[in-house]
């Protein structure tokens, strides 16, 4: 056991961040998405039952930088047009606004359409699977680099 790593990073998802380069993309994903399904190069799934997407994202948060050279690296799926806006999107801005990455998200979500938002999930490198049970709840997060602070 270490000291300081939150339940919500387990060991496999540790290597998955230490392992996935500048520009690679991560999603935590809802109970609903079948994180199987994407693609025939599918991405590596981290399955972590009993988890909720906000719990994860804050622990993440924690170890990968975002990125820098884009001006959203954050992206959620856009709901249907009759439904309103999830809930929990608002708890994500809180933890991202309340993160070490702040500064990085100063325009916001990139919010895409579901169908262009299923086409990007075919490119990700990993998707942790949660069981959250909001709607909508899947998140996207770009990687970004550690800068030298000298």
């Amino acid at each position: 056991m270490l000291k300081k790593i939150p339940t919500a990073i387990s060991p496999e998802l540790m290597k998955v961040l230490m392992e996935m380069g500048h520009g690679g993309e991560i999603m935590i994903s809802d109970g609903n998405c079948g994180a199987e399904k994407f693609g025939t190069a599918r991405p590596i799934v981290v399955r972590m039952d009993g988890m909720r997407v906000p719990e994860i994202l804050e622990a993440v948060l924690q170890f990968m930088p975002l990125d820098d050279y884009v001006s959203k690296p954050v992206t959620l799926c856009r709901n249907d047009p009759w439904v309103e806006e999830p809930k929990i999107w608002k708890e994500y801005e809180r933890i991202i606004r309340e993160s070490e990455e702040a500064d990085k998200f100063k325009e916001g979500f990139d919010i895409l359409p579901k169908w262009e938002f299923y086409e990007r999930m075919k490119g990700l490198f990993c998707i942790v699977q949660t069981s959250e049970p909001s709607v909508y709840a899947n998140i996207i997060l770009k990687k970004g680099v550690v800068r030298d602070k000298q």
